[in-house]
């Protein structure tokens, strides 16, 4: 004998099974046996309490993921900083080992720059109202910084005297420092 399948339970079920298959409901016992079965399973479907986050929870997950975006990108940052810090005085201080304090003039130079470079993402405050003449200092200091570094990236180390290399080295230290002091003071005047 031919069972009725999952289908034609659930369409006798619904109201729109076939006469066959209504009628085979009716006279065949495991055909029975199984609708009640299905019956049950959807009461008990029904009986799951509904599962719905809580509502206030969106800010706890809205931070959890802003923060960790924001780490990736510092740790990105840092390596990449990292990297050209490396890169620089490989190219710069590498020829130049022959040349003891001039080397060690350039590469504290170097090494102070890098630093003020890390705790310049310390109080990078992404998102803060700073005001016009903060705003206008930050980015005449950034302009600097920026012109100075297209003049590192131009100068050829065998053209160039020692003293003139590293004089640029400190002048960016120098404008470094100066945007440094713009920013903790910003932060400080904060509350952070």
């Amino acid at each position: 004998m031919m069972h009725c399948t999952m289908d034609d339970l659930v369409a006798v079920r619904d109201g729109e099974g076939s006469v066959w298959a209504r009628r085979h409901v009716e006279e065949c016992a495991t055909c029975r046996g199984e609708m009640d079965a299905l019956y049950q399973r959807v009461a008990q479907l029904k009986a799951l309490p509904a599962l719905r986050p809580p509502r206030d929870r969106w800010e706890a997950v809205r931070e959890t993921i802003v923060a960790e975006r924001m780490g990736r990108r510092r740790r990105w940052m840092r390596a990449g900083l990292a990297l050209a810090a490396a890169l620089a005085g490989v190219m710069v201080v590498g020829p130049m080992i022959g040349r003891p304090g001039y080397a060690e003039k350039l590469a504290d130079a170097m090494r102070q720059s890098a630093q003020l470079e890390d705790s310049l993402q310390l109080y990078d405050i992404d998102g803060r109202v700073m005001s016009g003449t903060q705003a206008e200092l930050t980015a005449r200091l950034e302009d600097q910084i920026a012109a100075l570094d297209g003049q590192l990236a131009q100068v050829n180390e065998r053209t160039a005297r020692e003293a003139q290399l590293v004089d640029l080295w400190r002048q960016r230290v120098d404008l470094m420092q100066q945007l440094v002091q713009v920013r903790v003071t910003r932060a400080t005047y904060l509350g952070l």
